[in-house]
């Protein structure tokens, strides 16, 4: 039987690929890895094309399988899918740490860096080949034969816990729902939040309504429900989510799974000489300590708290002016934001939605970022995925020259992971004389047409589209031919975010909206009354906002930073703390906000979350130079284009943002942009 996963394809069979032709597939591909390798560490002359190159090919050869397996895993996941799945994790986790310990291998590249055969390098070759001596290390080459065992079995352990960790929140998230046969009781949710529920109810094959905690449906009720009982019901199954409290105690808890993952990644600092993990962290990052990390969310915090108690004070005195309402309670604050923003504003998330219906909201993106760029996107019909509803688009350049492609899955549906990303598909990488495209998944989770009415999105998702596009054509317009440097890859992590937060500018430029906005059923652009009241809305509660992302990133960092083995209710103590000291709505004390926090327990984040609001810096700057030289200025977009996009992690993060900007990254444009004011600025730490 043949197996999908082994063919040589320009796309991936999403069709064909079957449970049973994984496992097979990946045992095959690191086979073949370890034969390139045991082959090209005897050669006695280290060149790129003889040692390299060779093994960049079968290791793409290797991403090229696992990559749909890993999307579908997140996309469309069953348990059979799950459990092959999981059976492959260990053999990825054990091939990896047999590479980064590989002796011979190491002294290999290192011999390559040290011979004249280095001088003759490229640019991209060189970083990747300092990337990899350093990435030697951080896997433990150097380390005794027992402490390199131990640091595979952790290693193994924490890829097997991260997986667990993410597959409780999703069966957490998708098992509880809420079956409605009372209209009175969903009184002030708007029409297409019914017209949503009901389509999901027929699905289930019952009658009235059903609500879920996916984003789309959650937040429908959070924000636009009259009934405060239904806001909390929701709000605490929400927050609660693989834990130990709320409706599903203990069912998907992820108590235990953070503890030992804390410990694990404390222990293997440890093996590495580091004191803690965020240390260890910061070893691939544009931060240079963690006391700079710490000193910069915590300044960025002083200058925010004033402005977000204010915030919340005039929310507060809104819900008692307008609604006699004395005392907001957490799941309360959604509910009134929305109607101080539409009492201010005269403006509602759902009256934006009519203008922001997918096609004409896709198109506009495409046309903004062909003026940026000089690119061109076209949709390719008849390109096997993996739903009904998935798209591929293709990437031109100026000279109608493919750079690549991506598939984008817009909808939320059941069995598909929350939340918004791009991932890699296929890397650029140079095999003989053909050079292999790039493709990206774009991947969010929107409410998708209902009946006969096409999708339409709130501004905040059309902003999120917006951020995934940015790493999607980081991604896509690499000019660099080394896998390990090319689009997002070797990029320090606080500077992965640059590309993305950089292009959400355009949301909010009059000249692009009118580009991206059309009423659904008029096709007229948005209305200069309703752009006005958008743009005055932008910073609205922008305060509040920015301390909440700074909560995340404090408690992410300081406690892998001052972890302690042993410490009884270590991670709550931590968030609470952080809370105390620069949040301005303290959550009840159900709200398990860690036990779903899949950024840095189930993904790549981990003592990183702050690059974030890090790479914010990075992008308000940048976008500062078009607010200069013209938001669609063809020279600044080139600029951005040659010195951000195509050069990947081929050179520093810094370097490149000098080379675009002129000079290091300020932090006044950040502030500018997201209204906090600065008139207590005491000078924030640049990156």
């Amino acid at each position: 039987m043949s197996n999908p996963l082994l063919e040589s394809a320009e796309f991936p069979c999403f069709s064909k690929i079957n449970p049973e032709h994984v496992k097979s597939a990946i045992e095959q591909r690191i086979k073949e890895c370890r034969q390139v390798i045991a082959q090209i560490v005897k050669e006695q002359d280290v060149t790129w094309d003889k040692c390299i190159r060779p093994l960049e090919i079968r290791n793409n050869a290797l991403q090229e399988s696992w990559s749909p397996v890993s999307h579908l895993n997140s996309v469309a996941n069953s348990p059979k899918l799950r459990e092959v799945y999981e059976q492959c994790l260990p053999l990825l986790s054990e091939y990896s740490t047999f590479v980064g310990q590989h002796e011979p291998l190491y002294h290999m590249f290192l011999r390559l860096k040290e011979s004249e055969n280095f001088r003759q390098l490229t640019q991209s070759q060189k970083t990747f080949t300092q990337h990899t001596l350093r990435d030697f290390k951080l896997s433990g080459v150097s380390l005794p034969e027992v402490e390199k065992q131990r640091y595979a079995s952790i290693t193994q352990r924490l890829s097997e816990l991260s997986n667990q960790f993410n597959n409780n929140v999703l069966d957490a998230t998708q098992s509880w729902y809420k079956h409605v046969t009372d209209s009175q009781l969903l009184a002030g949710l708007p029409e297409s939040a019914f017209a949503a529920a009901e389509d999901e109810a027929k699905k289930r094959n019952k009658t009235g309504w059903i609500f879920t905690l996916q984003m789309p449906s959650y937040i429908s009720v959070m924000t636009y429900a009259n009934s405060s009982a239904l806001r909390k019901e929701f709000y605490t199954a929400f927050v609660t989510r693989a834990s130990e409290q709320g409706p599903q105690a203990g069912e998907f808890d992820n108590t235990a799974i953070i503890d030992e993952i804390l410990s694990l990644r404390h222990e293997l600092a440890n093996l590495l000489s580091f004191s803690n993990y965020a240390q260890k962290s910061l070893e691939t990052k544009m931060a240079n300590s963690c006391e700079q990390v710490v000193q910069f969310l915590n300044q960025l915090a002083m200058q925010s708290k004033p402005q977000a108690e204010e915030e919340l004070k005039e929310l507060q005195k809104f819900a008692k002016d307008h609604d006699n309402k004395e005392h907001l309670e957490p799941w309360d604050l959604a509910y009134y934001s929305e109607k101080q923003k539409q009492y201010l504003f005269e403006l509602s998330d759902e009256e934006l939605r009519c203008y922001f219906p997918e096609n004409r909201v896709l198109e506009g993106m495409f046309k903004t970022v062909n003026k940026l760029f000089k690119i061109r996107i076209k949709q390719k019909q008849d390109v096997d995925n993996w739903h009904k509803d998935v798209k591929y688009y293709e990437v031109f350049d100026e000279f109608d020259d493919l750079k690549g492609g991506f598939y984008l899955d817009l909808y939320t549906r059941a069995n598909k992971r929350g939340g918004a990303w791009m991932d890699v598909c296929k890397e650029r990488v140079k095999i003989g004389d053909h050079t292999q495209h790039p493709i990206a998944y774009l991947t969010c989770n929107f409410m998708g047409p209902v009946k006969e009415t096409p999708a339409r999105f709130t501004h905040q998702e059309v902003v999120t589209l917006f951020h995934e596009f940015g790493h999607t054509l980081h991604h896509i317009l690499t000019e660099v031919d080394v896998v390990g440097v090319s689009g997002i890859n070797g990029v320090a992590w606080d500077a992965v975010e640059l590309p993305s937060q950089f292009l959400e500018n355009w949301c909010y430029q009059p000249e692009s909206l009118s580009e991206i906005s059309g009423h659904f059923e008029t096709q007229v652009p948005l209305p200069q009354d309703m752009l006005n009241r958008l743009l005055d809305a932008k910073n609205f509660q922008s305060a509040m906002g920015m301390l909440r992302q700074l909560e995340f990133s404090l408690f992410d960092f300081r406690l892998h930073e001052l972890y302690e083995p042993d410490t009884q209710n270590l991670v709550q103590d931590f968030l609470d703390e952080v809370r105390q000291d620069i949040a301005v709505v303290i959550p009840p004390d159900f709200h398990r906000f860690q036990n779903s926090f899949t950024h840095i327990f189930g993904g790549g984040y981990a003592a990183g979350y702050y690059s974030y609001k890090w790479a914010e810096v990075l992008s308000a700057d940048a976008f500062a130079k078009f607010e200069e030289e013209g938001i669609f200025n063809p020279q600044t977009g080139q600029s951005f284009l040659t010195n951000i996009l195509q050069k990947g992690g081929s050179l520093p993060a810094m370097a490149l943002f000098r080379s675009f900007r002129g000079r290091e990254p300020s932090i006044q444009p950040l502030l500018r942009h997201t209204g906090i004011r600065t008139d207590n600025h005491s000078g924030l730490t640049k990156p």
